[in-house]
């Protein structure tokens, strides 16, 4: 399971820095710089639900 976090973690960073690259930021709110824009932030949920999750998994090995 750590690995897999891991894995999408990674594949979220390439998301952003690729949506990153689609936004013009003159204009940031136009066009397709809108879905660039919501791809950025949908990437940084992402990788803090996983954190998150990380956290939590941690958390419940301290537990038991």
């Amino acid at each position: 399971m750590k690995i897999l976090t891991y894995v999408i973690m990674a594949v979220a960073i390439a998301l952003i820095i690729f949506n990153l690259t689609q936004v013009d930021f003159s204009n940031p709110f136009q066009g397709d710089s809108t879905i660039a824009s919501i791809g950025v932030v949908a990437g940084l949920c992402a990788i803090v639900l996983l954190l998150i999750f990380r956290a939590a998994r941690k958390i419940d090995e301290k537990v038991k």
